[in-house]
């Protein structure tokens, strides 16, 4: 059986959430540290404690040397083939000694010191160890203590987190006590265990939601292709399937937007665009403009710069408040965006002087997207052949469909759903009530219906196209004021009433 050493040992053990192998040793440092104070500082002692019985082994180690200069780590050649036949110099041998039965009040301190300071030593690795591998993970923290300048979030087991005030979403007021969900961007070691710094604004955050709230994501049948987010207000995100039956766009919306809606309410009212990516650049850059339509996009490779066209009542939707939307949307697509309106273009090419708007897909110094790096040297390599195979096309123009026209069919006789109606014959009243309908259940009726083609969106902003927009209710009825008795309107008679249908009954007194 356990003595009581072993059950208090691997009790410690659970209630810090640490390896038994790695409570034993503190311990056997303690006893070390303590057993060399009683043995005037012997620094060749150690002490073992088995882990099967749990007892406790001291043990004194010498090395072996030619001439002995110090006797108490040292011994001859000559002594110490007494014990090992084979003994050389440079071997070490190990000793068993007694126990100290009576330690002192400074050696069973020293011996608490040390256990209480390797075991801290012990929960800082365990703790770095384990959030180390989650840099990049979503994990969900309590707010513990709301600082001027960051919040302290509690992670559970005793470990916090820091959440700097770079990393928080300037509209978003975090209350102690509230549970959200962060991003960990990093995991530093420190003197008094690691600090964990932790995100609200990170555009992960939001790629980790979409993967945790869309099952398509998470397969890899979805792809974020790159996202450009301003924390607090709007988000951009691009998506491309690689299926090509799948929507990719519906897939992250949801029926009716009950996936995107549960990520808008976990960053409280942010709005997001869902953009479709399109490995042509100019599409994508149209398609990352969106709620605008845009007329011309012309792409300049060499420069990474992207001249669009809009029409003239689509300028400040394609700007956007404070250049919020171009922006997002060169951060999106990570080309240089330039926006003209139809008339400014026009007048560019009259010769009058016309400054384009120009936005940056990143500021300097600031890290883009390494989605978007990815993606751009596949749409560069792809560029370089579409212009070695057709060296002309570099303006891409949107135009109205064209339909063809139908080809001439001859006259047939028109089968409508109203003449089938009109010639099958309506049976009288009496035949009606007699027929029994519904009695065999396995009948089935088919209607027919025209099948139209869907055509699919290329973005969706989300929440003016998503959520229904609720009719407009019938106006309630007013209701008679409390405590007052509505007079009965007088009712008259026509000449042309029966007066003899009338009963007198009832008012003869």
């Amino acid at each position: 059986m356990k003595n009581e050493l072993l059950l208090a040992l691997n009790q410690l053990a659970a209630e810090k959430n640490l390896p038994q192998e790695t409570v034993y040793e503190a311990v056997e440092a303690a006893l070390t540290s303590a057993f060399r104070r009683e043995e005037d500082d012997a620094p060749n002692m150690y002490v073992k404690i088995d882990a099967r019985n749990g007892e406790i082994r001291a043990y004194r180690q010498m090395i072996v040397v030619e001439q002995v200069e110090d006797p108490r780590v040292e011994m001859s050649v000559e002594e110490a083939r007494r014990w090992k036949k084979d003994a050389r110099p440079g071997d070490v041998l190990d000793f068993e000694e007694e126990i100290p039965k009576n330690a002192g009040r400074i050696a069973a301190q020293t011996a608490k010191q040390v256990v209480l300071q390797r075991l801290r030593e012990a929960e800082r690795d365990a703790i770095y160890e384990e959030y180390i591998s989650k840099v990049g993970e979503l994990i969900v923290g309590t707010v513990q203590k709301a600082e001027a300048r960051q919040i302290i979030m509690d992670l559970g087991r005793g470990t916090e987190a820091v959440l700097p005030a770079s990393e928080q979403v300037r509209n978003e007021h975090l209350r102690p006590g509230q549970r959200v969900r962060v991003l960990v961007v990093e995991v530093n070691k420190a003197s008094k265990g690691p600090q964990i710094v932790v995100s609200r604004a990170h555009r992960n955050l939001l790629r980790r939601l979409f993967e945790m709230e869309v099952p398509e994501i998470k397969s890899g049948t979805v792809e974020i292709k790159s996202i450009a987010r301003e924390g607090g207000h709007r988000s951009k995100i691009a998506v491309w399937a690689r299926n090509p039956a799948i929507d990719p766009i519906g897939a992250c919306v949801g029926v009716r937007g009950t996936r995107i809606q549960n990520i808008v309410n976990e960053l409280n009212g942010e709005r997001i665009d869902v953009i479709k990516w399109d490995p042509d650049p100019a599409k994508f850059v149209s398609n990352a403009l969106s709620p605008a339509q845009v007329t011309e996009v012309e792409i300049d490779p060499e420069e990474r710069l992207a001249r669009v066209v809009v029409p003239d009542k689509m300028m400040s939707l394609a700007i956007g408040k404070d250049g919020q939307n171009a922006r997002l949307a060169a951060k999106l697509t990570g080309w240089r965006i330039t926006v003209l309106s139809e008339s400014a273009k026009e007048r560019l090419e009259a010769g009058e002087p016309e400054t384009p708007m120009a936005f940056e897909p990143y500021a300097p110094g600031e890290a883009p997207d390494i989605d978007i790096l990815h993606a751009a040297e596949q749409v560069a390599a792809a560029a370089e052949e579409a212009a070695a195979a057709q060296p002309a096309a570099s303006v891409v123009t949107e135009q109205p469909r064209v339909q063809p026209e139908p080809e001439p069919v001859e006259e047939e006789e028109e089968i409508s759903f109203a003449s089938i109606v009109e010639s099958i014959p309506v049976p009288r009243g009496e035949e009606r009530e007699s027929e029994d309908y519904g009695e065999d259940e396995d009948e089935e009726y088919e209607i027919p219906a025209t099948i139209i083609e869907e055509e699919r969106p290329s973005s969706i902003r989300f929440a003016e196209d998503v959520l229904p927009r609720r009719e407009e209710e019938d106006e309630p009825l007013p209701k008679k004021a409390a405590g007052k008795k509505g007079k009965r309107a007088p009712r008259y008679y026509d000449e042309g009433d029966d007066m003899e249908d009338i009963d007198y009954a009832g008012r003869i007194h």
